[in-house]
């Protein structure tokens, strides 16, 4: 009896034991599923994380695009992909997530170069580690229609309040010296050139041979100018500053001699010797409004002029302008700033240069002497959604900046600033007929005028005037109009 007890104690113990792991084994079941549930929504979000971090689109709609190929587009529109111009037309798809600004009854152009800079990124020469991307001189710079400019020895673009994917080029120009003022700088210019010549004349013989005699060595570079290397080999374009004619023609020279192209920074007496400099295939870097007269010890032409953009450039230079100085300035002399770069393009025009060439002197042709010609200078497929919008023609001095696209992203827009937004403001939209009579109720000033106009003609025709007596009386002064109204009445 006691075992037979016992038995049936094992045998309800095998039993709870087994109901107390049927819940357990079922447990299992909810916690897999649950798993599934929460990878599930994890894969959820990271699609619409995938989504929310989708393309980009911008569009500028309406606006008379000036592309800076020769073309012009009036009520165009230019569509941008993830900062890139995706295209340029009419009757354009715009996808219902783009940003669209409307630029209906303004104009379109290119956002503007500047190839000399100073302070628009904070003042630092070095923007991989340090970028002020709220730097009043950047707002100011955008302002004057200025996307891309030349921090130190890298060319950048102005994208404000961003410090990603600000250096589009780096180590840009080469800087040499040769002016008669510095004989010994000139002489071991010439030297160096001419050593890393006879080293690509050997090299070039050592290309053709080695292909028969597998023994040979390659010549040495020992005691080769690294930079005068870099130059012949076009990997790079030297940069000159030089005024005096002299020291025009002898660049000239000297490029031709050895076939490569200088940029000449300054070129104040560049039109006495532009068709040396034309031959050779020289860029140079002007300032229009530059005065300096000439050196009467010489019968020779000379000092600046006017004409000195227009001559250079009829004679196949590449011009490129600046102003005075390459900071931003609140004082001083009014117009001699970056803030004023197209003023500056406007004396070139002035002077007989063409405002087409005005125009590429301050966009593309600043882009090329840079390396970035193939992303800024024009508006075109393919190339990075840098524009402007204005209110009149680019160079008229009235002309405001309305807004600034740097890369696809509106990066200012005047009437939210604090600088220009009080002058001239951009009129309000065309309202809706069916809201215009709402519109016009507050206006009270323009009907207040016209009811004291309506009134004082009243009262000249109840005394039988015809209407020419009102007008008599409005012909005066405010306060003789005023006195013959009450005098009629």
């Amino acid at each position: 009896m006691k075992v037979t007890l016992n038995t049936f104690r094992l045998i309800g113990l095998v039993a709870i034991l087994s109901w107390a792991g049927a819940p357990a084994s079922f447990a299992f079941a909810p916690a897999q599923d649950g798993d599934k549930d929460e990878k599930k929504k994890d894969a959820d979000a990271d699609a619409e994380a995938e989504e929310e971090e989708g393309p980009e689109w911008f569009a500028v709609s309406g606006g008379d695009v000036y592309t800076g190929t020769g073309s012009i587009l009036r009520g165009a529109t230019v569509l941008s992909k993830d900062g890139v111009i995706t295209d340029i037309g009419y009757d354009l798809f715009v996808p219902e997530d783009a940003e669209v600004l409307d630029a209906t009854g303004y104009r379109v152009y290119p956002g503007l170069i500047a190839i000399s800079s100073f302070g628009l990124f904070g003042g630092s020469a070095d923007l991989k580690n340090t970028v002020d991307p709220f730097s009043n001189n950047m707002t100011l710079a955008l302002a004057a229609g200025i996307t891309t400019a030349v921090n130190g020895s890298e060319v950048a673009k102005l994208k404000r309040r961003a410090i990603d994917d600000l250096v589009m080029n780096t180590s840009v120009f080469t800087s040499l010296s040769f002016a008669k003022s510095n004989p010994a700088g000139k002489r071991s210019l010439r030297e160096k050139l001419a050593k890393a010549a006879e080293y690509l004349r050997k090299y070039r013989q050592y290309e053709t041979d080695k292909k028969s005699d597998k023994t040979l060595k390659e010549p040495s570079k020992k005691g080769i100018d690294s930079t005068a290397l870099a130059v012949l080999r076009h990997e790079k374009r030297p940069t000159f500053s030089a005024n005096d004619r002299t020291d025009l023609l002898e660049i000239a020279h000297l490029a031709q001699q050895y076939g490569f192209r200088p940029i000449i920074r300054g070129c104040r007496e560049g039109w006495t010797v532009a068709g040396e400099l034309g031959r050779a295939g020289a860029s140079a870097v002007i300032t229009p409004r530059d005065r300096r007269p000439k050196d009467e010890r010489f019968a020779r032409d000379g000092g600046s002029s006017i004409e000195n953009a227009a001559i250079l450039h009829a004679a196949g230079v590449q011009v490129a302008v600046i102003p005075g100085s390459a900071g931003i300035s609140l004082g001083g002399i009014v117009g001699r700033d970056l803030m004023h770069l197209t003023i500056e393009a406007g004396f070139a025009v002035r002077g007989g240069l063409s405002e087409e060439a005005a125009m590429q002197a301050i966009t593309t042709v600043p882009a090329r002497i840079l390396g970035v010609d193939h992303r800024v200078g024009t508006l075109e497929v393919g190339k990075d959604a840098d524009l402007i919008v204005t209110d009149g023609e680019l160079l008229h001095y009235e002309t405001f900046v309305q807004w600034a696209v740097v890369h696809g992203d509106l990066v200012y827009d005047k009437e939210e600033e604090l600088y220009f937004a009080h002058i001239r403001p951009r009129p309000e939209a065309a309202l809706a007929p069916e809201t215009k009579l709402d519109a016009g109720e507050t206006e009270e000033a323009p009907e207040e005028v016209e009811e004291g106009g309506d009134e004082g003609e009243g009262e000249g025709s109840d005394d039988g005037d015809d209407g020419d007596d009102g007008d008599d009386g409005d012909g005066g002064t405010e306060e003789e109009g005023s006195g013959g109204g009450d005098g009629e009445g």
